[in-house]
């Protein structure tokens, strides 16, 4: 069970994860349930977030490694050569031992020179497709019916104006998954972790929001809810007062 929310930025892009893994027997029952990392870096620039079988998400970990090493993430290439090339050897790799589709998928962030790329491989057949200045934020897992009404919620009220900043997002997504956890039926759970991908000293790079970071935008989350429970008694002190209705005369 899983919840993954990425958001590609103006100035970067987000991916968080809840921590919950799900044990289960060979006969398909759900056992106990334990705390993990769904959450990598690689070559510190290469943010990966899988859903599924984690023995496939070591796998395509190391897809991930060979790629960077075989200089596929170059900035001189088309965006989407990259996406092809992961999915080609993902498909090649989990072929090998007779993987059906439906067991694993990933949302990785990276980039391509001056600009960040936010690409889902879903689950249901791994074929890569990138958010854009369009559609620039999507969600994964288990959790998906959950995060994605709240993303589109978000959109509404905060992204009106279209892709937000690396800053905007993190609450956002700090937001979303917290939700998810409070409010899911079952097998997503905290700790929330997030990772960034933005400019440092003149590049790309990835890391993962610590305690501190995550502390100030829920610290901002609650400042928001207060002024929504606020807003129905600030509308009932701005309205006029009702006029009275005069009564009948009796004679």
């Amino acid at each position: 069970m899983t919840a993954i929310v990425g958001v590609l930025c103006r100035d970067g892009l987000v991916i968080g994860t809840d921590s919950s893994a799900t044990f289960g027997s060979g006969m398909g029952d759900r056992t106990i349930e334990q705390p993990t990392e769904k959450l990598k870096i690689y070559s510190e620039a290469i943010i990966v977030a899988g859903t599924g079988q984690v023995g496939l998400g070591q796998r395509f970990g190391h897809i991930i490694e060979k790629a960077y090493d075989d200089k596929v993430f170059r900035g001189t290439q088309h965006f989407t050569t990259v996406g092809t090339e992961l999915c080609k050897r993902t498909h090649t790799d989990f072929g090998l031992t007779g993987v059906r589709p439906g067991q694993y998928g990933a949302l990785v962030g990276f980039a391509l020179g001056e600009k960040p790329f936010l690409c889902e491989f879903p689950i249901s057949d791994f074929q890569p497709e990138f958010k854009t200045e369009t559609m620039w934020y999507c969600s994964m897992g288990s959790g998906q019916p959950i995060t994605d009404p709240f993303l589109a919620l978000m959109r509404e009220v905060f992204w009106d104006h279209g892709v937000p900043t690396v800053q905007d997002a993190t609450l956002a997504v700090t937001w979303a998954l917290d939700h998810a956890v409070k409010v899911n039926p079952g097998g997503i759970n905290g700790p929330v972790r997030i990772a960034i991908l933005e400019k440092n000293a003149g590049k790309f790079r990835g890391r993962v929001l610590d305690d501190s970071d995550l502390d100030e935008h829920r610290q901002n989350i609650g400042q928001a809810k207060e002024r929504l429970r606020a807003f129905p008694a600030s509308q009932s002190a701005d309205a006029p007062d009702t006029p009275e209705i005069p009564k009948p005369d009796p004679s």
